[in-house]
């Protein structure tokens, strides 16, 4: 099954600062690239659990006796690793973005080139798809998902026109959608524009920032001291979210300061924002919206 290159690997996994006896979590399993070399720097008392929501990613699962693979959203990441009798571990890595197995597989429905419907599904058992999104949601909540996962200036525009055509007739498929549209994208950026609308509805869909949260919060008490995070992201608002929680312990404001002005922070950032290579990004163009960033707990 084809899946993307792994983005940033080395870079990714050396910022876990593997030890072979340590145990890890990959939280977004794919393709495996990035947990075959996990496994490749563990030893044989080392362990890597992984997550993935999707059941295509469980053709990828490797044989391995120190590997598990959790069919599971990671925002399940404590009650799943409890589940397996593990209290801590020693490095966590996310790759957020979304296959390119998950973009080319049509019937998916999360790229704009294909008719398929609308779908954008990561657990292919959830309820609410794409679908549900473009036909029921109301327009303030069509213009808010617009606003906020895409900013688009002419949300409310996008908004409208969804809530006319589909008095009208269902729409049900990526074409219809892209169609319907068209009128409203600028001239020359239409491809770009369709991108960032199909981008809002997948998060919607997928509840993709609230996973983040919750995922995030969860692991300043899964790592032991000195265990690493190392994040990789690929749009504004997931890496707002991350830097803000490696730098604080939150997402919006400051911390409060104890009696003599000091802070407490669960982590220290390792390194400054590292960013794909030209020639990583010329062999493999996912990889040039990726930001990765590692912290280690205290």
């Amino acid at each position: 099954m084809k899946y993307h290159n792994p983005v940033l690997l080395e870079e990714t996994v050396r910022g876990l600062n593997i030890k072979p006896g340590g145990v890890y979590v990959d939280v977004t399993f794919g393709g495996g690239g990035h947990s075959r070399e996990i496994l490749n720097q563990l030893g044989p008392e080392g362990r890597l659990f992984a997550f993935d929501q999707d059941k295509d990613a469980l053709e990828n699962k490797f044989e391995d006796e120190r590997f598990t693979l959790i069919n599971e959203n990671f925002r399940y990441l404590k009650r799943f690793l409890r589940f397996y009798g593990i209290k801590k571990v020693d490095g966590i890595l996310g790759d957020f973005g979304v296959s390119s197995h998950q973009f080319n597989k049509a019937e998916r429905g999360f790229s704009t080139r294909f008719d398929a419907k609308l779908d954008m599904r990561m657990n292919q058992g959830s309820k609410v798809s794409a679908n549900e999104v473009i036909n029921d949601y109301d327009e303030k909540q069509l213009k808010e998902l617009f606003y906020e996962y895409a900013d688009l200036k002419n949300a409310p525009k996008l908004a409208r026109m969804i809530v006319e055509e589909r008095a009208k007739r269902p729409i049900v498929s990526s074409e219809q959608l892209n169609e319907l549209l068209k009128p409203a994208l600028f001239k020359g950026k239409e491809n770009k524009i369709l991108a960032q609308i199909y981008q809002a509805i997948r998060i919607e869909v997928n509840q993709e920032i609230e996973a983040l949260k919750e995922f995030l919060l969860q692991t300043e008490d899964m790592l032991e001291p000195g265990g690493r995070l190392s994040l990789i992201s690929y749009h504004s608002l997931e890496d707002r979210l991350v830097k803000r929680y490696i730098r604080s312990g939150l997402f919006e404001g400051e911390p409060e300061k104890d009696f003599y002005g000091n802070i407490s922070v669960p982590f220290k950032k390792v390194n400054g924002l590292i960013v794909p290579s030209k020639k990583e990004i010329s062999e493999n163009n996912r990889a040039r919206s990726a930001k990765l960033r590692v912290a280690e707990k205290l």
